[in-house]
């Protein structure tokens, strides 16, 4: 200028350089869309191989969970003396106060108290079977399902109700629950109101006739020590609860607790989240250097077919920041497009095969998201040297060279 001033370069805004870093996936929407399929199809591989990984594990934690993977049991041992030992009357208390334990429920056997069809039955004919003070909400700790009628409650654990394991009604001869079916529990007859399936979590219930707390104290001499307390903790903390068990529920005589080890089946668990979480991680780097290569190779090949177009910006005033910020911007935009639009068909491709299998469908949040800002930073990246190239050509160099 006259005064010896000197022209500074117009800043550009946000929006202008959006605008501006757009101008090459529209002028080639072709190729733009090509090599945004290229990274969307490796962004959905991985977030469908996650959210299909995640979705077989939740099915699997559903499968695992009624194995009782997280249940453990705590029974007295023996004294010293050989003799049997007992659990305090606060042992199951004491055991729901720890903090991972989300359960707690307990069974007492009844000494001496014979569970017959009949009066007329022969007091050596017991067929096995057992009759225990049960909580009303033991059903729930063990997982134990009803073949017919309904569980003990409030109301019913008071008075002369009970319900039969899957064997012990099979040895009764009881095949259904109601009003009019009772049989003879130490020497009352107790009507029966319900009838469990097989109870694999808890075998023992299998042969035992269950009554309410309240009326195995009142009528059949119960004392209410429990003789098995059921837990059931998160499974991360397992092994962690099992070594205070004994301590808890027995804190003047831990030795004279028996706790029960934790299901293989909580091992197979903790080794599938491994193998799991090494696929992902696997499918995860290849999927995003994929990616990462598709945008390198699309911005470099822009940069040299657009030459001109950069010698034009640089002759009319644009800087070196300008232009590198216009195909660096490009890269990201490109890179963006891909990511969003393989996280949207990998979520799909979940789903599907997911309802199709009749699993839960599970697309994790860090799945979607880190593969998005993930495909940002390796565009980025990708687009960093194509971007500092075509801003290190001189106007005139790249209008000759075209």
């Amino acid at each position: 200028m006259a005064d010896g001033t000197a022209l500074r370069p117009a800043r550009m805004r946000p929006r202008d350089v959006v605008r501006t870093g757009a101008v090459g996936l529209r002028t080639r929407p072709m190729r733009a869309f090509l090599s945004a399929l290229g990274i969307a199809i490796g962004i959905a591989a991985m977030v469908a191989v996650v959210g299909v990984s995640s979705s077989s594990r939740a099915e699997l934690d559903r499968a695992l969970d009624a194995l009782g993977t997280n249940l453990l049991t705590v029974a007295p041992g023996s004294t010293m003396t050989g003799e049997d030992a007992q659990l305090p009357l606060e042992a199951e208390a004491m055991v729901g106060r720890i903090a991972p334990v989300r359960e707690v429920s307990a069974i007492g056997l009844l000494d001496d108290v014979g569970v017959y069809r009949t009066a007329k039955i022969p007091e050596s004919d017991t067929k096995g079977i057992a009759a225990y003070a049960a909580r009303t909400d033991l059903r729930a700790a063990v997982g134990a399902e009803l073949a017919d009628g309904v569980w003990l409650n409030d109301a019913t654990g008071r008075y002369p109700a009970t319900v039969l394991g899957a064997k012990a009604a099979g040895r009764l001869g009881v095949g259904r629950a109601g009003p009019d079916v009772q049989v003879l529990i130490g020497g009352e007859y107790f009507t029966v109101i319900g009838i469990l399936e097989p109870a694999g979590l808890a075998p023992e219930l299998d042969t035992a006739a269950l009554v309410g707390w309240p009326v195995a104290a009142s009528e059949l001499g119960f004392d209410g020590h429990a003789t098995t307390v059921y837990t059931r903790s998160r499974d991360v903390a397992v092994e962690d609860v099992r070594g205070v068990l004994g301590p808890t529920a027995n804190p003047e005589a831990p030795n004279e607790v028996e706790v029960s080890r934790p299901s293989d089946a909580l091992a197979a668990r903790q080794a599938a989240g491994e193998a799991f979480t090494g696929l992902l991680l696997g499918v995860g780097a290849v999927a995003l250097l994929v990616g990462g290569v598709g945008v390198a190779n699309t911005m470099v090949i822009s940069v040299l077919e657009r030459r001109a177009e950069i010698g034009l910006r640089r002759s009319l005033g644009a800087t070196r920041g300008q232009v590198r910020t216009q195909f660096l911007t490009e890269s990201l935009l490109l890179s963006a497009l891909g990511g969003l639009g393989g996280a949207l068909i990998g979520g799909l491709i979940t789903a599907v095969y997911a309802l199709y299998q009749g699993w839960p469908v599970v697309v994790p949040a860090w799945a979607v998201g880190g593969g998005v800002l993930a495909t940002l930073l390796i565009g980025a990246a990708a687009g960093l040297y194509p971007a500092v190239r075509a801003s290190r050509l001189s106007p005139t160099e790249a209008l000759v060279g075209t």
